[in-house]
């Protein structure tokens, strides 16, 4: 059921192929990613880190980052490098999630 925008975080999974047809696990996100809902974000995707393989973290339709939800990226990333048998992208960044990579120094994170 969808919710006003704006006011809460959501998120679809589904796998597809990419341009190399290796398959990726894609983490649709859509609202609010603050305080108050980043640890579903890490509840969702740590699981997906642990089996490994490719993981894209979809922003296209967010519409808007806090300071603990970018932590809560920035967690995951450092997990997924970590463990070493998981690559995890950020797709369709907004200009406004892309300028606060930028401000932070991050966006170099996930460039790789």
């Amino acid at each position: 059921m969808p919710t006003p925008s704006g006011t809460a975080f959501q998120y679809e999974i589904e796998e597809t192929r990419d341009e190399n047809n290796f398959v990726v696990t894609v983490v649709k996100c859509r609202g609010r990613l603050v305080s108050e809902n980043a640890a579903e974000l890490r509840e969702v995707v740590h699981p997906l880190i642990l089996r490994g393989g490719r993981i894209a973290l979809d922003f296209a339709n967010l519409e808007y980052m806090d300071s603990s939800g970018l932590g809560a990226v920035v967690g995951l990333k450092v997990s997924a490098v970590s463990r070493g048998l998981c690559v995890l992208m950020l797709w369709n960044l907004t200009p406004r999630i892309k300028q606060l990579l930028t401000m932070t120094d991050l966006l170099q994170l996930f460039s790789s």
